[in-house]
């Protein structure tokens, strides 16, 4: 018999469900995008939010393989949170290559516009 699932999964809590609040229109800056709330930059720009992306998914990375490490040697006694760890990694990657393979249909769709 399968035991059931436990509130039990890990690092996770309340704080991995938190949305920012929405911005009002009248503080969206020139460009048409949202400052912080919309980011999580502190500029605002598109670098900074594909910059903050990728920081997180190579620690969310980080944290797969650490977990996986110390699961291995005996450290972790836990082995949900190894689980928890590398799936979350693994879902990081999966959308990371999702979007990396829309942004490139999109780009590839401008360039064959024709004027």
């Amino acid at each position: 018999m399968i035991p059931a699932i436990s509130g039990a999964v890990g690092p996770l809590g309340p704080s991995e469900w938190n949305v920012a609040p929405p911005t009002p229109v009248g503080s969206l800056d020139q460009g048409g995008a949202a400052g912080t709330a919309a980011t999580g930059s502190a500029d605002g720009s598109f670098g900074s939010a594909l910059t903050g992306a990728i920081n997180s998914l190579e620690a969310s990375q980080a944290n797969a393989t650490t977990a996986s490490q110390q699961l291995a040697t005996g450290q972790l006694t836990d082995p949900t949170q190894a689980i928890t760890s590398v799936e979350n990694a693994s879902l990081a990657m999966d959308l990371a290559s999702q979007i990396r393979t829309k942004l490139v249909d999109a780009v590839d769709q401008v360039f064959q516009t024709q004027m």
